[in-house]
């Protein structure tokens, strides 16, 4: 029962937090350098990770099932399995794994030594809203670049596949090249674009609520750290599973 209790405590906090993110879209005075500086920072900053992420998931899909397509003589449909597995699920959840751990936890730390070494109540003393300046500029970057990493992880798995494809098993690039293109709908397209927004969303305000939150000095950085990374990817995990009904309900992903 305390952990439930808890667990609700803290999802009221983030929302709370959200929505006073939200309520600051649309008054002055906004942030543009900060914002396109922490769009240059999640974006550009994440994507090797992201591109190599996706490249070597890409690879192993393909490895681990183009000798068992072969079997039933499906080996040209390969690559459909590839780009949809990619462009549904694997990209944007694996993207939002390397995000939160890579800018969730940068987020967590510097918001949370920012609150230990009492510069956060120095700019509520000067007049100057944390939630506008430091929350709102890192949970839209997040929200924004988030969609553009897992299109480039998507587009680098599918290059991942037809390299072990061809280099491997000798498939001609065509005929993956064709199986990718029929394994790929709009509506796959559309569902691999709207996931990264929200996923965007919940490791930017998960990770400044644990920033904000912090207590206890130095240790309680490290704590906050942990939990914002451990929490946020959680929360993706779960929330994938709800977002991907619901867009299996709207737009029909996963019914072949």
């Amino acid at each position: 029962m305390h952990s439930l209790l808890r667990f609700l405590s803290e999802l009221q906090d983030v929302s709370l937090l959200l929505w006073q993110a939200f309520l600051s879209l649309w008054s002055k005075p906004r942030y543009y350098a900060d914002t396109i500086r922490q769009m240059d920072y999640v974006g550009v900053g994440s994507l090797p990770i992201v591109l190599l992420t996706g490249f070597f998931t890409g690879a192993v899909l393909l490895l681990q099932t183009f000798e068992t397509f072969q079997y039933y003589s499906m080996q040209n449909e390969s690559g459909r399995l590839v780009a949809t597995s990619l462009i549904r699920e694997l990209g944007p959840v694996l993207s939002a794994l390397m995000v939160s751990g890579r800018i969730g936890s940068a987020i967590a730390a510097e918001l949370g030594s920012m609150v230990v070494s009492q510069q956060i109540d120095a700019m509520r003393a000067l007049g100057t809203d944390p939630i506008r300046k430091l929350v709102l500029p890192r949970i839209v970057a997040l929200v924004v670049m988030m969609p553009l990493l897992t299109v480039a992880a998507d587009i680098f798995g599918l290059i991942g596949g037809g390299a072990v494809a061809s280099l491997m098993y000798n498939q001609e690039t065509s005929v993956y090249t064709y199986s990718v293109r029929t394994g790929i709908s709009t509506s796959d397209l559309l569902g691999g674009i709207i996931k990264p927004i929200f996923f965007g969303l919940i490791i930017g305000s998960v990770a400044c609520h644990k920033g904000l939150s912090t207590s206890g000095g130095t240790v309680g950085v490290g704590r906050s750290v942990t939990n914002a990374v451990v929490i946020s990817s959680i929360w993706v995990i779960i929330f994938d599973f709800f977002l991907s009904k619901l867009l299996q309900y709207l737009l029909d992903i996963g019914r072949l």
